[in-house]
């Protein structure tokens, strides 16, 4: 761009126009920002940073291990003062492979952090207690004690020399959640924060519908404490390494004297696989832990602190719906973007200029108009690219019209399913209408979900047509016009089981012309959590099982209507494609099993007394943008 306006101004100045003199001065670079584009504002004035580590004390005596990264220029460290974002590191702040190489905060868990630093931020990192180099021991994960560090490291870090005292902080997963539980505490000093992929309330993670998913828990366990011992060695897509030590020649000494300190670190697997109910008691601790761990539980709190909250989820993450429960409840400054991403991913979205942005506004005050955009900024998954980002100023958005489609006898002709049930917009009529069948508990979405993603294993859904045999199927004709389906889709089953209690899970897919079947969205319940309640909190009045103590009811001889919600989308569906709901009754890789040698047989009923269906928020092509 430049290069052309100096052409053009080569080539005016040979015309009859003649170049003002007072113009003759090289002009400042056009200032632009806006979503993913920011120019102008901010410059970059470093070229790298200074790496420094050291141990602070808590309130109790726990020494906690932090790295600091102050910017540089020729290798000269900058004066300052700067703001400070900083991250509080559940997976070693930083570490060094067996070779020697340091892996600093920046290319470890912080991608994208150094270039803060380039335009004048100091970044830190900071192992939390129990876990790194740092003192102390993991009570399991988000205890108070953690939430407390992190007040006293937000006030730390404002009192040193080299900081203006405006401090935010980033991180993803455990380091985007540990920013909500630091806004919590209300430090005076904490002005904005940008958390990625972040939970709300725990329960619907680690018991969707009051269904375990062991899966999560067996791996993440085996994860930490390889960390948390300092275990070198691979881990799917992760490489576990040594944590580095703090500076100094006792470093290596006291590092290896933390890591002996964790070794009564809370195995996470025997803690939350005891809790099966929202207010169990944690035997340990005596408290309702999935209340006392669950961000939720401090709402109020954190919209007092005042702090900004720039927060990102994705379609393929673990929390989609908490990412919008998060907009509906907060009523600090805030905005919400969310991609077609898995845990981890943002390809497509440039987060660190969005984050570059964020901390301009709200640290050094620069007037980028950043909060006078639409609060909330998603992508639709298969739309054309250059109509997939949308913006909006509400969730819901208010082009969505929730649409029934019921369950109806077959064959649809797309499947090859025990029922290949149609889907279709007209209510049944038929006086008596069900499909039968007995859970097939090899039924699986494969090793590559969503869940796999959040412990750092594989990626990708497979052709879902060979599980779909698997469960029952309800399968719309060829669309004849595309259609978008953007929001929280709601089931509404209605069943027997030979047994006194059943798992359902929920698919939403996308057939292709050819008949492969891609994954979109998923929910599941345990049909004795089925109990509805009031939210405690904001949530769109989409259905809320209390699954409390004593709740919990066996299923009965006559049929029983199961209502859930399946997490939100944006899904385009192209013309020619069909929308599938398939349910099965197990998930082998993911959740725990609680059948009987026999497995149970299912009866859904679709008939006018027990109407099935599913209600889709339903958006004409071009009218959501």
């Amino acid at each position: 761009m430049r290069v052309a306006l100096l052409a053009t101004a080569a080539m005016l100045a040979g015309s009859v126009l003649r170049p003002d003199p007072a113009r003759t001065q090289t002009q400042a670079p056009a200032r632009v920002s806006s979503f993913g584009r920011y120019s102008g504002y901010s410059e970059v004035r470093y070229d790298g940073y200074q790496r420094t580590s050291r141990y602070v004390t808590m309130r109790d005596g726990v020494r906690l291990a932090i790295d600091i990264l102050r910017p540089t220029k020729g290798s000269v460290v900058a004066t300052g003062p700067f703001p400070v974002v900083w991250s509080h590191v559940r997976y070693q702040r930083s570490n060094q492979l067996a070779n020697g190489t340091k892996v600093d905060f920046p290319k470890w868990m912080g991608g994208g952090s150094d270039m803060l630093g380039r335009h004048g931020y100091i970044v830190v990192a900071v192992d939390t207690r129990g876990g790194g180099a740092s003192f102390g021991t993991q009570p399991g994960f988000f205890s108070r004690e953690e939430t407390r560090d992190a007040y006293e490291i937000t006030e730390w870090l404002a009192k040193q020399p080299w900081s203006t005292g405006k401090i935010g902080m980033l991180g993803r997963s455990y380091l985007g959640i540990t920013q909500l539980f630091a806004a919590s505490e209300r430090p005076p000093h904490l002005k904005a924060i940008f958390p990625e992929m972040s939970v709300f309330e725990w329960y619907p993670m680690i018991y969707p519908g009051g269904i375990f998913r062991d899966d999560f828990f067996t791996q993440w366990q085996k994860l930490t404490h390889m960390l948390d011992n300092s275990i070198p060695g691979a881990w799917f897509r992760l490489t576990a390494a040594q944590v580095q030590p703090v500076d100094g020649p006792a470093g290596p000494a006291r590092r290896d004297s933390a890591i002996a300190a964790h070794g009564p670190n809370r195995d996470v697997f025997e803690m939350w696989s005891g809790v099966p109910f929202r207010n169990s008691i944690d035997p340990k601790t005596g408290k309702q832990i999935h209340l006392e761990r669950s961000p939720a539980t401090y709402i109020d709190a954190i919209n007092h602190s005042g702090v900004a909250v720039y927060m990102m989820g994705g379609w393929f993450d673990a929390f989609p719906r908490d990412a919008v429960l998060w907009y509906a409840n907060l009523t600090v400054p805030q905005k919400l973007v969310i991609g077609p991403w898995f845990h981890g991913g943002n390809e497509g979205f440039d987060r660190d200029t969005e984050r570059l942005r964020w901390f301009d506004y709200w640290l050094k005050g620069v007037q980028n108009g950043i909060m006078r955009e639409p609060p909330i900024t998603y992508k639709v998954i298969s739309a054309p690219e250059d109509r997939a980002w949308r913006s909006a100023g509400r969730w819901p958005i208010a082009e969505a019209s929730p649409t029934p489609y019921y369950f109806s006898r077959g064959p649809s002709g797309s499947v090859h399913s025990r029922n290949d049930g149609s889907l279709g917009s007209l209510a049944p009529s038929a006086t008596a209408a069900a499909d039968s069948q007995r859970v097939d508990t090899t039924a699986t979405m494969g090793p590559g979900t969503r869940w796999a993603a959040t412990y750092g294993g594989t990626i990708g859904y497979p052709d879902l047509a060979p599980n779909d045999a698997r469960g029952f199927t309800y399968t719309t004709g060829k669309l004849t016009r595309d259609v978008e389906v953007i929001g929280h889709p709601i089931v509404h089953v209605w069943v027997t089981s030979s047994e006194r209690d059943a798992d359902l899970f929920a698919y939403l897919e996308d057939v292709d012309s050819a008949g492969r079947s891609d994954y979109v969205t998923e929910g599941a319940l345990r049909a004795s959590h089925r109990k509805l309640a009031p939210a405690p909190f904001k949530n769109f009045g989409l259905p809320w099982t209390s699954s409390l103590v004593g709740d919990a009811a066996p299923l009965a001889a006559t049929p029983t209507e199961l209502v859930f919600d399946l997490l939100p989308t944006a899904k385009r569906f192209a013309a020619g494609h069909r929308i599938r709901l398939t349910i099965t009754g197990a998930d082998r890789d993911t959740h725990h099993k609680v059948y009987p040698a026999t497995p149970p047989q299912v009866v859904i009923y679709r008939d006018r007394s027990y109407p099935s269906h599913v209600v889709l928020p339903m958006v004409a092509v071009g009218a959501s943008h």
